[in-house]
């Protein structure tokens, strides 16, 4: 049995990855699995989400016309517009609202922001914090209603 704070840091690790392995597919064009083989054979990948890596960066590409007609309303700027690391936190974020319903909304924008703000240009974690809270709003309603009754 796997205890809930190491699900989380697996989890977390799952993120990571997975949003490299997506920037790499926007960047390159290589077929998921294919990067999935190259990321599980490059990195030491002992505690991390396999399973989570593997749903987000193998469905996140299938889905991608969908989960961005989710975030480009929410925009200053034309999606293209966006930097890559930014683009990818914004589409696997969209992805987790819509499909991992089994992880709370402000987990999915935590870690999103802590990515952004290790990878992204700087102050990035702020902008991809403020699309996911309104993303939120819309694709969670239930849950961020619930959340501010409480």
């Amino acid at each position: 049995m796997t205890s809930s704070s190491s699900l989380s840091a697996q989890r977390r690790k799952a993120r990571h990855y997975a949003m490299q392995a997506l920037y790499q597919w926007q960047m390159a064009g290589s077929k998921p699995a294919t990067i999935e083989a190259e990321f599980r054979t490059d990195n030491d990948m002992t505690h991390v989400d396999l399973e989570y890596f593997h749903d987000i960066l193998s469905n996140t590409p299938k889905q991608v016309s969908a989960l961005d007609s989710h975030v480009e309303p929410l925009l200053d700027r034309k999606l293209s517009e966006l930097d890559p690391i930014s683009l990818s936190l914004l589409r696997m974020a969209s992805y987790e609202f819509t499909q991992r319903i089994d992880v709370p909304y402000k987990v999915i924008i935590n870690e999103a922001v802590a990515l952004a703000k290790k990878f992204g240009p700087t102050d990035s974690y702020k902008y991809i914090n403020g699309i996911l809270d309104k993303l939120a709003v819309t694709l969670r309603k239930d849950e961020v209603a619930a959340e501010h009754k409480a």
